[in-house]
């Protein structure tokens, strides 16, 4: 539970319920800390962009020149992408659906956990500013990777941990960083890693929501007193 309290702190950031009028899933009070090398990329105004890769309903992503993307499922994807929106590096993001076996899902239709796609945000970054490892060391520390489809209070298979590759080298990047993070967790990790499939880009009212709205909502963890 240590290693997001220094990074909300820095972020300014408390978990609150979300605003009524949508949907309203996710929203945790658990807390913890951050690293110093992953609070180092944090800033205090998100100044980013909202169309990383192109994104669209599924239609393919290409990142702008001399820029990459990451996708994270990590719980709530408001508070996710109200995350990585505070790194130094990251140029855009967007939330979605990732992972599942049916096209064109709705928010409706992913919450009721038979379409198979997790809420996932997409990242496009400059990696001469941050590195991929730095964004997996923010996933990490965000959410909890040991509660199987589970973040907090949200239940179901939308809301479990996963990392969506782009290249073999994050993957590989990726099962290293997972190997790692083990040696400090009790219970075993329960991040899927796979390669990107499609990205349906989430409805209009989900993107930037925390900004949007002035709330402030995050995956947070729920661990058993570990270290």
């Amino acid at each position: 539970m240590k290693h997001l309290i220094g990074l909300l702190a820095l972020m300014g950031l408390a978990c609150q319920p979300h605003a009524s009028g949508s949907p309203v899933p996710h929203s945790s009070s658990a807390t913890g800390a951050a690293t110093p090398a992953a609070t180092a990329a944090i800033r205090q105004a998100p100044s980013v962009g909202t169309n990383p890769g192109g994104v669209g309903a599924g239609t393919p992503l290409a990142a702008a020149a001399g820029h990459e993307l990451a996708a994270f499922a990590e719980g709530c994807f408001w508070g996710s992408e109200n995350t990585f929106r505070h790194l130094r590096g990251v140029t855009a993001t967007a939330v979605g659906y990732s992972g599942g076996h049916t096209d064109l899902p709705t928010y409706e239709a992913v919450s009721s956990h038979t379409t198979g796609h997790a809420e996932t945000v997409l990242v496009e970054f400059d990696p001469k500013v941050v590195s991929y490892r730095e964004l997996l060391r923010v996933f990490w520390e965000s959410h909890d990777p040991t509660t199987k489809d589970r973040q907090g209070p949200d239940v179901g298979s939308n809301y479990r941990s996963a990392i969506f590759t782009f290249s073999p080298e994050q993957a590989a990047s990726a099962r290293t960083s997972e190997a790692e993070e083990q040696k400090r967790h009790q219970r075993p990790i329960t991040t899927e890693i796979r390669a990107i499939g499609r990205f349906y880009k989430a409805e209009e009212y989900h993107q930037q929501y925390d900004e949007k709205s002035g709330t402030e909502s995050c995956p947070l963890p729920e661990r058993a007193h570990e270290t």
